[in-house]
């Protein structure tokens, strides 16, 4: 249907309230809203001369037809819209992506263990607390214990560097316990990771009662270092409290929400208080969308009913217009009073104009950040001779052993910044010998047979540009895998090395080489796309070797094949994890039974016990 088409139909809507839905010419949803009247809402996309942003008219330009559902209130059409936007995600709806992904504490299982925030698990024996979707509050938790159990935070290696040299400024100022001096022992020192780790997990009211009881203890049998070593401990906790300013009631739970927008993209910062302090900061930004009065009544459900915590006071910058339909459906989801409202005066109203600040901050970075990006995405066309700038990139590297087995990594980069979230890998299955050439062209054979295969799915997007780990051979292969498939028109590219394996020169499909030296720019982003897809091929590499010398070291245990090996690594994640198992843990993994699982435990822990009379 024309856009004149959609307009008349929208004129016979009835002003009732109810959910629409805009549909493309596949009949594929890319849009869903709810309206107070259903005629006036519709309506006002497709009349002549109405200004929309962005976002909008990209919408409108890709709507084929759209359906409506009648509701009998306001609140039944916000529980609906919500409802039917988690199942269909459609394209045009708001994404909330924060860019910050999962976030866990890490402690390393060593002698002397180490705690610190990291982005993502590796595959070894540290425990990771978590995960955590708030990767500011992981950094705030380690930095607490850090300070309040003094540990270190330098970069020595325990024992190994033990006496060698002098304690850092750290230990000097009461922030760090100088394990490098000599005078903590291994015992005293793993207890206080313990603390640590138990801080992390269940707070720090209990933990201070806890180490007066063990201080009062060691000062009864003589051990004064390690009783000076919990007072200090006990003094950091009390500081750190101290320091954390209550800045609400401690006891109310709420979130300060507040809007900004620019010419270009909006954002949502939220600051989260809880028992009085800041405990999280959260921004979302918003691509090619300026209305924040559409804005604030898409996100604030959204936000809340994909699973987020409801507390019981929400203070925004300004009420959406369904404010009671939204109160309304909090307060039944969190099963109780929720108080949604904009401050006029006081600390709350001062806490609003912070969150506003912030998301101002917000765009600024990003502004100066798209300007740059834009700009070498320009020259990546320039260089290359494509048609417009490259979006999406995708690139993909081969990496091998040398036994004969191969995998792929292949890497998104969007708007000239890494995607992680578009990040895949393939184990290559046809190709039996080391051969790059053929292994390269069965993985892009598979990428172009995904994309054919799974709209909407996760290899959906078709990228502007490929880049491939190689030389001439490795895109002539790719060019015959990729030609008669959909992804035969995307521009395709090899990132060629010197003999140091650093980049070089750019190859294009017909073998002919691009010197890309003298554009600085461009350069040095094509470095950092290949450095980072060989990082990754390689890192998955190394994990199925691992898992491979993992599996190979249980097959030792007498009665373990490799099928129940690979069952065992699948259950417990590490061979560490099965040392730790109990013989009932191992019950449970399928394809061991009782005896078997006598028989590993014993491997682990003993081959002999003594028998009781």
């Amino acid at each position: 249907m024309t856009k004149a088409q959609l307009y008349e139909k929208a004129k016979m809507l009835p002003l009732l309230p109810g959910v629409y839905i805009i549909r493309d010419e596949k009949d594929k949803i890319i849009y869903i809203g709810k309206a107070k009247r259903l005629r006036t809402r519709v309506s006002q996309y497709f009349r002549q001369g109405v200004p929309h942003d962005a976002k909008v008219t990209q919408m409108i330009a890709h709507a084929h037809h759209f359906d409506v559902i009648v509701c009998q209130s306001e609140f039944e059409a916000l529980v609906l819209e919500a409802s039917q936007i988690k199942a269909h995600t459609p394209k045009y709806n708001i994404l909330l992506k924060d860019d910050k992904g999962y976030s866990y504490v890490k402690v390393t299982k060593e002698a002397y263990p180490r705690i610190s925030a990291v982005l993502q698990k590796e595959e070894d024996d540290a425990l990771y607390i978590g995960p955590y979707t708030s990767s500011f509050a992981v950094r705030e938790m380690v930095e607490t214990v850090q300070d309040a159990f003094m540990l270190p935070r330098c970069n020595r290696r325990f024992p190994q560097d033990i006496g060698k040299g002098r304690p850092c400024l750290n230990a000097h100022i009461g922030k760090c316990m100088a394990v490098c001096s000599g005078k903590i022992s291994q015992q005293a020192y793993q207890e206080s990771v313990q603390q640590a780790v138990r801080m992390i997990k269940y707070g720090k009211k209990e933990i201070v009662k806890t180490l007066q009881k063990r201080m009062e203890e060691a000062s009864e049998r003589l051990d004064f270092e390690q009783a000076a070593l919990l007072r200090d401990q006990i003094a950091a906790i009390q500081k750190v409290s101290a320091g954390q300013k209550v800045v609400v009631d401690e006891n109310v739970q709420m979130d300060v929400i507040a809007f900004a927008a620019s010419q270009r993209s909006s954002c949502a910062a939220i600051l989260r208080y809880r028992q009085g302090r800041l405990s999280d900061k959260k921004e979302f930004v918003f691509r090619d969308t300026w209305d924040l009065q559409a804005l604030r009544e898409e996100f604030l459900p959204r936000y809340y009913l994909d699973g987020e915590e409801i507390p019981k006071v929400i203070a925004v910058d300004e009420l959406p217009e369904d404010s009671e339909s939204l109160q309304e459906l909090l307060e039944q989801t969190r099963g109780s009073k929720v108080q949604l409202y904009v401050p006029q005066r006081g600390d709350n109203a001062k806490l609003v104009q912070m969150a506003y600040t912030n998301a101002v901050e917000r765009l600024a970075r990003e502004s100066g950040r798209v300007d740059r990006q834009q700009r070498l995405l320009d020259e990546a066309a320039a260089v290359l001779g494509l048609e417009k700038p490259p979006m999406v990139i995708e690139s993909y590297d081969i990496s091998n052993w040398g036994d004969g087995t191969s995998v792929c990594g292949m890497v998104v980069f969007e708007n000239g910044r890494p995607q992680k979230s578009g990040y895949r890998r393939f184990k290559i299955q046809s190709v039996a010998t080391t051969d790059d050439y053929a292994s390269m062209a069965e993985a892009l054979s598979r990428r172009a047979a995904e994309y054919e295969k799974q709209p909407g799915g996760q290899f959906s997007v078709k990228p502007d540009l490929i880049l491939l780990d190689g030389g001439k051979g490795q895109v002539s292969a790719v060019k015959k895998a990729l030609a008669h498939t959909k992804l035969a028109d995307v521009p395709l590219f090899g990132m060629v090395k010197d003999d140091r394996h650093r980049t070089r020169a750019i190859i294009n499909a017909q073998g002919q080489e691009i010197a890309i030296s003298m554009h600085r720019n461009f350069f040095t982003f094509v470095s950092s796309i290949q450095d980072e897809v060989h990082r990754f091929s390689i890192a998955y590499q190394r994990t199925n070797q691992k898992k491979k010398s993992y599996a190979s070291s249980l097959t030792e245990v007498p009665g373990v094949g490799p099928a129940t090996a690979k069952a065992l690594m699948a259950h417990f994640r590490s061979v560490g994890g099965v040392r730790q198992a109990g013989v009932e843990e191992l019950e449970q993994v399928k394809g061991v039974g009782p005896q078997l699982a006598q028989t590993i435990y014993r491997h682990f822990h003993g081959e002999h016990k003594e028998d009781t009379p």
